[in-house]
């Protein structure tokens, strides 16, 4: 094993969370290191946007590894809210939650974020009390779009900005972290390299997240159950939910099955966007399905995501796994994603490509395949998705019309939730862990406040609390 560099502190994770915690970082006058598996921001592409057939498992996927995380990607909204997003706020004050919302807002803002903001005015009051009317909870809340293509030019930024100020090294996969004395010492790369640090910050996001609960339990570590998010992805078209997204722009409605209970939501709203495949599990990596959105280049579609959450009983310990085998019933069924039109779903019967063709729908996921997701998804989650969109089309007629296209499957992988204190530190000493993978939060702002909260902790008790100057990227 060769011997390397000290640094003050180690981040691993080049995602929102891993490099919110640089900026805190990065002025302090310490050595730091921020490292993930992926690649540069500008050397990250899928195959399948360049015309491939199918996903070839692109080892780690550009989608969801690299610098900027599977955010670099993503439809780029800053939910601006402590109820949406994550459990900071019970990790945390509420006080304090919603101040790091702030602040985490000023910062985009300043590294190129667009100033527009949904989800304010009185005409989110009506849609609410419609919202309630069809049986459906309605959360809003403030909402900046950044849009794929901007993500990317901030993330640019940020990576200028951080380039000269802390170590970066991408490609680079941690093998394991070294503990003694239940006190972390350094990490393993898959390289040999034995890189030692005062302080670790994990920060893996939700492709890491798998890898995250084996070191936890290798180290013995506390871990509870996080619920499993699974479900599928609803593409219509954008004169549907036009209504709503011209206000909110992502509608975060909430529901109850009347069949089982269960809650399920709407995730991940992309007016005008495509629906894309991505491949996530390390190792033993699965083909799942999401969304992105461009702020200049629309569609005349609009997806989002319709998730059931489920909370499993003892003896039950294993939510990635069980959410790997859903998804790869699907893999198995079609290559990677399959498709399948609402009408289709309901008449029992699997969509074909010649019934696609005839959809009022062109589908934005070209390599998609028609087929039938009854053989991939539990009756229990199909049933709560159809229900769901059925009070949906009594707020916005259409959503549950026969030609909607449904995409399977969608899984949000979390890893176990690993116990931990107020400022984000695990039970091994100088040890924190940050962002979704880690399971202290669903989205790029919570995520990129609990990376702010690790590092401040850090930055306290090196003495150095006031050196941040993240709030002057310019600097």
């Amino acid at each position: 094993m060769r011997m390397t560099k000290k640094y003050d502190v180690i981040i691993v994770g080049g995602g929102p969370a891993g490099i919110f915690a640089s900026l805190e970082l990065c002025h302090a006058g310490i050595d730091v290191l921020l490292l993930d598996k992926g690649r540069e921001i500008d050397a990250r592409f899928c195959p399948t946007q360049e015309g491939a057939e199918r996903c070839v498992l692109c080892s780690p996927c550009h989608l969801v590894s690299g610098f900027g995380g599977a955010g670099a990607f993503s439809d780029g909204k800053l939910t601006l809210s402590t109820e949406v997003g994550g459990p900071l706020k019970e990790l945390i004050s509420f006080d304090q939650a919603k101040s790091l919302v702030d602040y985490v807002d000023s910062i985009y803002l300043k590294f190129g974020a667009a100033h527009e903001v949904y989800g304010t005015g009185e005409k989110v009051a009506e849609l609410e009390r419609r919202a309630i009317l069809s049986g459906l909870k309605l959360i809003p809340v403030k909402l900046r779009h950044l849009g794929t293509e901007r993500c990317r030019q901030i993330l640019r930024a940020m990576h200028k900005h951080l380039s000269s100020k802390i170590d970066i090294k991408l490609r680079t996969t941690v093998k394991s972290i070294i503990v003694e004395d239940g006190v972390v010492k350094a990490i393993e790369t898959n390289n040999g390299e034995r890189l030692s640090c005062s302080y670790l910050i994990l920060a893996p996001g939700r492709e890491g997240s798998e890898w995250l609960t084996n070191e936890a339990k290798q180290l013995n570590l506390s871990l509870n159950s996080n619920p499993i998010d699974v479900g599928v992805r609803v593409e219509v078209p954008s004169v549907i939910l036009e209504e709503l997204t011209s206000v909110l722009y992502e509608s975060k409605l909430e529901f109850y099955s009347r069949s089982f209970d269960d809650r399920v939501r709407t995730f991940c709203m992309c007016p005008g966007g495509e629906v894309i495949m991505e491949s996530t599990g390390g190792s033993d990596p699965v083909i799942t399905v999401n969304g992105i959105g461009y702020t200049t280049h629309k569609t005349k579609n609009t997806n989002f995501a319709i998730l059931v959450s489920t909370t499993f009983t003892e003896p039950f310990h294993e939510p990635i796994a069980y959410g790997k085998y859903l998804a790869r019933l699907a893999n198995i069924l079609s290559g990677g994603v399959l498709v399948q039109r609402l009408g289709d779903l309901m008449d029992g019967r699997r969509s074909t490509k010649a019934r696609i063709q005839r959809s009022l729908i062109e589908p934005s996921l070209k390599a998609a395949t028609p087929g039938d997701l009854s053989f991939a998804l539990p009756f229990r989650y199909l049933k709560g998705i159809v229900e769901m969109l059925q009070n949906m089309d009594k707020l916005v007629p259409g959503v549950a019309a026969p030609h909607t296209l449904l995409y399977g499957t969608e899984v949000k992988f979390y890893s176990s939730q690993l116990k931990l204190t107020p400022c984000l530190e695990t039970e091994i000493s100088n040890m924190f862990a940050a962002g979704d993978g880690a399971g202290t939060s669903r989205g790029l702002v919570q995520a990129s406040a609990s990376g702010v909260v690790a590092a401040r902790e850090i930055l306290k008790r090196i003495g150095k609390n006031d050196k941040s100057q993240a709030r002057n990227p310019k600097s």
